[in-house]
This record gives structure tokens, sequence and C-alpha cells, in this order.
């Protein structure tokens, strides 16, 4: 073999092989360069649209949260001027009722005494309070009708229409009782109800619990009759 002619040809075929592999590597850094790039952009690409998102996140719960508060507020509002007009219409009707009240109790409380002419209660007071040992109110007497031995008290609803009233009312003469007013002492109790209107069933309670019933009637008050065997209540 010729070692003049076989030298330079292995040489050549090494530099060809080196040239590749240089190639080769300076490819593949070129690559590896430009795929952590790739990754580094798409990082960063990912990064900006996981701030974007929470950005948006952030924007839509704190919009969310004020539309809440404005709503929360105005509904406060208007639970507020509901609250008023409530309020308006209940005193209206709260005077309206008063107003009524007191006038049945002054037609009702006009020339009343006539009403009963065998017990001559000649006189007549309104709205006598009722106190007690510790200067305290317990009630008040609507109407009282008095002589010199008996007293007529006297309860005025604008609807007698409940048992509850007529309770009400038995409770009242016990009081009267046991914390009299200057005007009833040592005097006989009889008791009335009287209202603008009257429930038959309940005039029929207020009997059996030894009570007169009267009515408006008109500008007038009328003296309901009582029952056969009716009695009226002295002791209480």
């Amino acid at each position: 073999m010729d070692t003049k002619q076989t030298i330079p040809e292995w040489k050549a075929a090494a530099d060809e092989i080196w040239a590749v592999l240089k190639e080769t590597d300076r490819i593949m850094k070129e690559n590896a360069q430009k795929q952590a790039l790739e990754a580094a952009e798409a990082a960063l690409r990912h990064a900006e649209i996981d701030r974007i998102m929470k950005e948006n996140a952030q924007k839509q719960v704190a919009e969310i949260d004020r539309i809440m508060k404005e709503n929360a507020f105005r509904q406060a509002e208007r639970s507020a001027d509901l609250d008023k007009k409530i309020e308006r219409v209940s005193a209206n009707v709260g005077g309206l009722n008063r107003s009524m009240g007191e006038l049945i109790e002054t037609l009702i409380a006009a020339r009343l005494w006539e009403k009963f002419p065998e017990y001559g209660l000649v006189r007549s007071y309104q709205r006598v309070p009722i106190y007690d040992e510790t200067n305290r109110i317990r009630t008040d007497i609507d109407i009282l009708l008095s002589n010199t031995d008996k007293v007529m008290a006297v309860e005025v609803k604008h609807e007698l229409n409940k048992i509850r009233d007529v309770d009400e009312h038995l409770k009242r003469m016990k009081l009267i009782r046991k914390y009299p007013p200057l005007e009833t002492v040592n005097k006989q109790l009889l008791g009335a109800m009287a209202g603008g209107v009257v429930n038959p069933e309940i005039m029929e309670y207020a009997y059996e619990a030894g009570f007169y019933v009267l009515e408006l009637t008109g500008e007038s008050v009328h003296l309901i009759p009582p029952p056969a065997g009716f009695t009226p209540r002295r002791q209480w």
C-alpha cells in the first residue's frame, strides 16, 4: 500500500466528518437555543395571559361587588321609604281611629244618664283614670255615670265585636273595686258597654257578664233592651 496516497484521503474524510459533526453540533445548539427561546416566550405569554385573566377576574369581582352594594343600598332606600309610608299611613289611620273613637264616645256620653232613669245617674264623667297603690295608671273608665250611692262604668268601642272587649271590661270592673276612684268609693257598681256597631253574639256575651249594652244610632245612643231574665251585675 502506498501510504503517501492513503493518508491525505483519510485526512480529507476525517475533516469532512469533523465538519459534519461541527455543523450538527451548531444546528443542535441553535435548535436548543431556539427551543429555549420559544419556551421562554411561551412562558411569558402564559404568564401574561394568566395576569390578564386574574386582572379581568378581579375587575369582574369588583364590579359584581359594586353592583351588589349598589343594589343593597337602593333596596335599603326603598325599604326606608316604605317604612316611612307605612308609618305615615299608620299614623293617619291611628289618628282617624282615635278621632272616630272620640266622636263615638262624645255622642254616646251626651245625655247617657237619661237611658237609666231607674238609677238616677245624674252626674257624668269621661276618661276617669284608675291608679294603683304605686300611683301608676292601670286603666281608665271611658264614661262614669254617678249619683250618691251608685255608679255605672261604661266602656265605649268603635265596634263592639270581640269577646276580649267584654273580658277586659270585666277586669276593669275588678280594678275599680280594688283601686276605687274617689267618685266610686262606697257606691254600688254597675257596668255597661256601648259601641258604634254591636255584634249580636258579643251583645249576648255582655249580657251574660251582667253588662247593659248600648248602640249608637244616628246621632243618639240606644239602650238595647236586655233579654228576659237579665240581672245587672253589682258584685265584682
